[in-house]
Order: C-alpha cells, then structure tokens, then sequence
C-alpha cells in the first residue's frame, strides 16, 4: 500500500506539500496541486483515517444505538440514517440494544471510545444515567423516535396522538365499544404516551379502558401472544386489540389464529407502527404509519448542525392512520374483470385494404 512519501516522491514535492494538498490548504500553488493529485490517483493513495481524526479531531463517523434491529421499524430507520450520514460525507456505526438498557449504555460507551464524531440513541428506557453525562460532556447527540425527558439533547419523532384518535374515531364508526390495548415499556415515552393517547381518545368517546383491557408488552412478539391470551381469556373479552408497535401486534395474530379465531370475524386488530408484511396478512392490518424514512433523515441533519457548529433543530412529524380490513372495514369493491369471450359481444373483423398489384 502507498504511503504519503511515496506521493511526495512521486510528484516531485516535500511530504508536507502533500500533507496540504490533502487538507484543501490554500497556500500549494496549482501545479504543485496538480503533481500531487496525480500521483495519489496514479498510486491508488489513501489516507489513514485514524491518523487524520487525530490531526483533525474529527473521524468522520456518526454512533446509531437502536432499541431491536429486528423490528422491522428501525431497521428502516437505521437504513435511512446511513443513507443520509453517506450522503453528507460521513459513516454510520450501528448498536443493537435489543431492548436492553445495560446493552444501550454497552454501545454508547464503546461508540464514544471509538471517537465518534456524534451519536443518535432511541433509548430503551429514562433511567440511564449515561445518557445525561454524555449530554452534559458535549457529545453531540440527538434523540430519535424516543427521548429522555430532562436531557436537554434535540428530539427527532413522530407525534401519533392524532393518529390514535383518528384510529378510535375508526373503530367506534364501525361499531366496537370494547377496546383493549398492548401497551409498551411505560419507562419509554412511547410506550407511556400512546396508551395514554389511546384513554384519552376513548374518553372523547364516553368509552372507558377497563384495567382487564390494558396488557403490559415490552415491544416483542412474545408480549403481544401473552397480553393476547389473556385478554381472550376475560368473562367479556374485547372486541378490538390495538398493539402499541408492529412485533406486538404480530404475537397478538398468532395467539388469535392458534385459538382458531378469525380477524375480523371474531375479534379486530390493528396496530401502531405499519410495516410492509402488513399488507400481506389475511386481512391486511389497520395500522398507525410513522414517516420512518424522513425522521431518520432529520435526525442525521439535526446531529450533523451540531457537530459542525449550527444550531440544531428539535423535529416532530405527524403519524397517520392507514385504513386496511382488520377492524371489519368493508372489503374494496372488486376491480372489473375482463370480460370473457363468451360475454364480450363479437366484433368485426378488419380485413386489411386489397391492393390491385397490376396497377402501377
């Protein structure tokens, strides 16, 4: 592998020539600049990047600690956080907390020693300390889909009030009275604030969230299954489930159909946090959408003002209801078929013009 001297002897110039030369300094005169970027093109050169964050106190790497790369959830955010890192120069390092707060705080240590330029979290809990040192020491961080209520760090998340209320609005128009509700860690914020907005949305309605049809979940499928069983065990069971996230909702089907119970028939089904397998499943699931994408992208802009000395901004994007056949919904009026041939009326014949050959 080429090293720096070798550019300098190649192009004919001191090392520290190069050394400007590679740092965008002004003062390499064009030729000298032209020999140099030559040579390292000809030499196929790379810098050392560890060196550079040593010269340059940056390394160019952004930290991502996400609470369970198997949701499908965040492992959209996770893409649409490294698309947006690469696209303004800069490499994501990814940690898996899997829910676990012992494991977050694991990660943003290691990411820390690593030199990090700055760090996104969605945190698996309000109770790590770690979380407000690292604020308080001048990392650059930024809070994505969750937050730590006290840590005075931006936020990048969705509001899904608004969703919730529209999705009760949805389930009382078709007749359910009955709601139960998985619910989410209540040490998250978003575990805490959609059962709360799914009571409030409720009492607009003069429906009350009996303690029986509210499940205690921690945003894995096992959760809903459990949470699921118990509800259908109840003297008077529901008549809708909401799942408070997407792995939740799936361990609430399986519990149904391993009961022989049909969705909608016997019980309905949505779900907070719509993913792709949603439209597959029989019926396809009624589900509050997050813009997934674009808070991941917001939130690599928010860390990037920070690390490069502008002022951040906290982003707050809307959820929205998407109205599928879960809940009973009627079923979309069927797409025309073609008609058959014997049902089509028969048409005539184009015979193609004669033509009198003879004729010049």
């Amino acid at each position: 592998m080429a090293s720096i001297k070798d550019v300098a002897a190649e192009a004919g110039v001191s090392v520290a020539t190069v050394s400007r030369v590679l740092n965008d300094h002004p003062s390499v005169s064009a030729d000298a600049r032209a020999r140099v970027l030559t040579a390292v093109e000809a030499l196929g050169y790379r810098p050392n990047a560890v060196a550079r964050s040593l010269r340059t106190d940056q390394t160019r790497t952004l930290g991502l600690v996400i609470s369970d790369v198997v949701n499908p959830y965040f492992t959209t955010l996770a893409r649409s956080v490294e698309e947006e890192a690469r696209s303004l120069g800069y490499s994501v390092i990814i940690g898996n907390a899997d829910e676990h707060p012992e494991l977050q705080d694991h990660h943003v240590r290691t990411l820390l020693d690593r030199r990090i330029d700055g760090l996104l979290v969605s945190p698996t809990d309000g109770g790590s300390p770690l979380m407000l040192d690292t604020a308080r020491g001048g990392t650059p961080m930024v809070f994505v889909d969750r937050w730590i209520p006290g840590v005075d760090v931006p936020v990048v998340r969705a509001d899904g009030r608004r969703a919730v209320r529209d999705l009760v609005s949805h389930l009382h128009g078709l007749g359910h009275r009955r709601l139960a509700i998985i619910a989410g860690p209540a040490a998250t914020t978003t575990g805490s604030e959609r059962v709360e907005a799914f009571r409030e949305a409720l009492a607009e309605y003069g429906l009350p969230l009996p303690d029986a049809y509210t499940g205690q979940g921690d945003f894995q499928a096992e959760s809903g299954r459990r949470v699921t069983d118990a509800f259908l065990d109840l003297p008077e069971p529901p008549e809708v489930v909401f799942a408070a996230d997407n792995l939740m909702a799936l361990g609430a089907l399986d519990a149904l159909r391993a009961r022989g119970m049909r969705v909608p028939q016997d019980i309905a089904l949505a779900a907070f946090d719509d993913i792709p397998w949603f439209v597959h499943t029989d019926p396809p699931v009624t589900a509050v959408a997050q813009p997934t994408g674009e808070l991941g992208r917001a939130a690599v802009r928010a860390l990037v003002d920070m690390i490069e000395g502008r002022p951040p901004q906290s982003v707050t994007l809307a959820a929205h209801l998407v109205v599928r056949r879960s809940c009973g919904e009627p079923a979309p009026p069927p797409t025309p078929a073609a008609a058959s041939s014997e049902e089509r009326p028969a048409q005539p014949r184009v015979q193609p013009p004669v033509t009198n050959r003879s004729q010049p």
